[in-house]
């Protein structure tokens, strides 16, 4: 039994709605990214929701779009709090636009913020906190908001990795000023490629309609907080650019592939939470191995891993045994990302130590979960695991 990091969601519900966009001949974004994004806003409980090509582009335009504001707005030189452990591109546009980022250690159960690291960190230059729920992991957003209570300092959700989680009743993705997602193939929806930014700010929404497409005025209503009013004048607003933007719309078939994605996502994060369950099930306690502790509701993204120090073998040998057994494997994100060369480029700070951000990178692995049944698979890899013996 092979254990691929993650399998296709797609039925015939997804080819006819392709073939549905292949015979009207309309590839490029129109009513059926429309639909998906009104579609999406109204299941996450926001306001607001654009989709984009990617997660990285949706964390790229979330960014740029709070340099933009009338009131506010950040600049370069700013303070960001950011973990030491997510994706690459939650952190690039950071970088990309100038900020300072101040990395701060995970909890090594949750994987998510040492949230008294996280306290000490904040300082009267600190105007974002970026929270990642890494590996559909909520964060702890009561003491989040607490730490930042009464300080202008804004929120940004990260929650490509956590699409479904929720948070005491609340869905992750919608406690910050706004929050990003990804439907890449490996994730909780696929469209192929796609992202998704939400947000219940009118004039965030209204600026990331602009960078989307060119920077152009096109797709801006026409009373609007970019540009106040539009032309009745449609030949001149046509070609209209008013924002440094980019070009990170999706296509058609990604928004009809999300329309049906999405009326699945309640039955996947069912399935990988049923599957969760049977993986605690079989290492919790585990006298060799740390997994990721649930903050309210995961939706599960993958299973970690965490060799203890004390283990009779190391992540190498756990590597070996999981490549000869067909089970996939992969680094838990990026690791210490404060290891990773591209550094070099950043303007950044180190808050206290970063101790268990290390230990994951240096110990720590993660295995795929699915939006179907895969109990097997998940006692598979407990069986071939031994107990307090050398491999």
């Amino acid at each position: 039994m092979k254990y691929p990091l993650a399998s296709s969601s797609w039925d015939d519900k997804e080819i006819a709605a392709m073939m549905e966009v292949i015979h009207s001949d309309n590839y490029t974004m129109g009513k059926k990214v429309e639909t998906y994004e009104r579609n999406f806003a109204e299941f996450f409980g926001s306001k607001y929701a654009i989709m984009v090509n990617s997660g990285s582009s949706a964390n790229l335009l979330a960014v740029a779009s709070l340099f933009f504001r009338q009131h506010n707005g950040l600049k370069p030189g700013d303070e960001v709090i950011v973990p030491a452990v997510s994706w690459s591109t939650s952190f690039h546009p950071l970088q990309q636009y100038g900020l300072h980022c101040k990395f701060v250690d995970i909890d090594i159960e949750t994987l998510n913020y040492n949230l008294e690291a996280l306290r000490q960190a904040v300082s009267n230059k600190t105007k974002l906190i970026l929270a990642v729920n890494l590996l559909g992991n909520p964060n702890d957003f009561d003491e989040i908001n607490r730490i930042i209570n009464g300080k202008n300092i804004l929120l940004l959700e990260d929650n490509c990795e956590s699409m479904g989680a929720s948070y005491k009743g609340k869905m992750t993705g919608t406690f910050g000023i706004m929050g990003t997602f990804s439907s890449f193939f490996s994730h909780h929806i696929s469209t192929m490629e796609g992202g998704m930014i939400v947000t219940d700010d009118e004039e965030l929404f209204h600026i990331l309609l602009s960078l989307r497409a060119h920077g152009w005025t096109r797709n801006l209503p026409g009373t609007n907080h970019v540009t106040g009013q539009k032309s009745d004048n449609s030949f001149e607003e046509s070609y209209k650019f008013v924002l440094p933007g980019y070009n990170v719309r999706p296509g058609e078939l990604h928004g009809a592939i999300g329309i049906e994605q999405l009326k699945k996502l309640p039955a996947f994060i069912k399935a990988r939470r049923e599957n969760a369950n049977y993986f605690k099930e079989l290492f919790y306690n585990h006298p060799d191995i740390i997994i990721q502790k649930e903050i309210e509701k995961s939706s599960w993204f993958g299973f970690s891993l965490i060799i203890k120090e004390t283990a009779p073998f190391t992540r190498a040998d756990i590597i070996k045994l999981f490549s000869s057994n067909e089970i996939e494997c992969r680094p838990i994100v990026s690791g210490n990302f404060l290891k990773n060369p591209v550094l070099k480029y950043y303007d950044y700070s180190v808050a206290g130590k970063i101790s268990n951000a290390e230990l994951l990178d240096t110990n720590g692995l993660y295995i795929g979960n699915h939006p179907h049944e895969i109990k097997d698979l998940i006692r598979k890899t407990a069986d071939i695991i031994p107990i307090g013996k050398i491999i």
